[in-house]
């Protein structure tokens, strides 16, 4: 089954996802320049709330640290000896390096140290790599049983060649993984870890209208300084921001999903649809909240279930900038999308359910179900996929 999520939310001023200058993304669609947030920044948004804890449990991790996570895992198994901690960590770093043909230990030892910058540092791996508390609970005790094994020679451990410790993780095409590496995938080029095809594919995020950018320029008076001293301000910076109604998209293939946790999870359709509209709808990201407090909820929320998996974003009901004049660019723009629905619907013929949930009771698409609530719409979700 494919799930597809529609959602518009309009910001205030905010800078909510910057670019390498310290401005809100952009990108350039319909000919004109538009707001942007990332489909990283936004996942990693839900995947870092307190919401995405709460309703779907523990998260991967995310880093390029994988040594200090196994000496702290090798720790926790009562393992304290320098000596040996260090050559783990340095084996743990040559087991996320894809070796060359024919290439000798040395040989991707350098190559090894050329990426990392630094040479004999293996307190980071050579890439950021998702990995689930199981995958690295099994690298430290492949270490260990290795060190066991060899009487607890450090000498013995050092000498352990890759292709001989590379040995020790056949399990990882059968291993458990987190539901967020589930959904968003993982590619990797070790053979300790498994790829993961992403079953959630999830659009940078594009203003309905043109944007231009602004900018706040701000100052800071000095607390202590008193009325007869010298007046002025002890700060001054500026930052850009901009203010706009985004358009988010994402699509959810539950079969994937299913194929990708191995059949761990047997309530998932139940669970994570819902969990994941909740956590879209009330999660904003982080960038410059400190600042500028845009914490909003959607103005639309349409979720779509398909028995043919033909993902369809309605992207294009916004080629034509939204240009606001007697309606309000978040009425102009749910105005667009239902029109764009309705054609596509018309022209292609897709088999498809639809939900439709506005609080300003905007009229949905043809054939849409409305709902009143978010609650509601989460409890139909179930309902309206078993009456195809």
């Amino acid at each position: 089954m494919l799930y597809e999520i529609h959602m518009l939310k309009n910001y205030p001023p905010v800078n909510l996802n910057r670019d390498d200058t310290g401005s809100p993304k952009t990108c350039y669609f319909g000919g004109v320049q538009r707001g942007r947030i990332s489909s990283q920044c936004l996942k990693r948004s839900w995947r870092k709330s307190d919401l995405y804890e709460q309703l779907l449990g523990e998260c991967g991790i995310r880093t390029e640290y994988l040594p200090r996570r196994l000496e702290a895992e090798l720790n926790k198994k009562g393992y304290d000896d320098k000596a040996f901690i260090e050559e783990a960590k340095r084996k743990a770093c040559s087991m996320m390096i894809k070796e060359e043909p024919n290439s000798n230990e040395k040989d991707s030892k350098d190559q090894r140290d050329k990426k990392q910058g630094k040479k004999d540092d293996f307190n980071k791996t050579a890439q950021t790599i998702f990995y689930s508390p199981e995958d690295i609970e099994v690298i430290a005790q492949v270490m260990i049983n290795l060190y066991n094994d060899n009487g607890k020679s450090i000498k013995a451990f050092q000498d352990i060649k890759k292709d001989e410790l590379m040995k020790h993780f056949d399990d990882a095409k059968t291993r458990s993984i987190t539901l967020d590496i589930a959904m968003f995938g993982r590619m990797v080029t070790s053979s300790a870890l498994r790829n993961v095809e992403a079953a959630v594919q999830v659009a940078h995020a594009i203003s309905t209208h043109e944007v231009k950018q602004e900018s706040d320029y701000y100052t800071a008076v000095d607390d202590l300084l008193a009325e007869n001293e010298e007046s002025g301000a002890s700060m001054i910076g500026d930052i850009d921001f901009n203010a706009c109604c985004y358009y988010h998209y994402a699509s959810i293939n539950t079969d994937l999903l299913h194929e990708n946790l191995k059949g761990e999870c047997n309530d998932l359709d139940n669970t994570l649809l819902p969990a994941l509209i909740r956590i879209m709808a009330y999660t904003n990201p982080s960038g410059k909240q400190n600042s500028f407090a845009g914490h909003i909820l959607p103005s639309l929320i349409c979720v779509e279930i398909k028995e043919d998996k033909i993902p369809v974003s309605y992207a294009n009901a916004y080629a034509t900038p939204i240009y606001a004049r007697k309606n309000s660019v978040v009425e102009k723009s749910v105005s667009n999308l239902r029109d764009e629905i309705n054609k596509i619907d018309r022209a292609f013929g897709l088999k498809t359910k639809r939900l439709w949930f506005s609080p300003d009771n905007y009229e949905g698409p043809e054939k849409a179900i409305k709902c009143n609530t978010i609650q509601e719409l989460c409890e139909k979700l179930t309902s309206v996929e078993s009456k195809w």
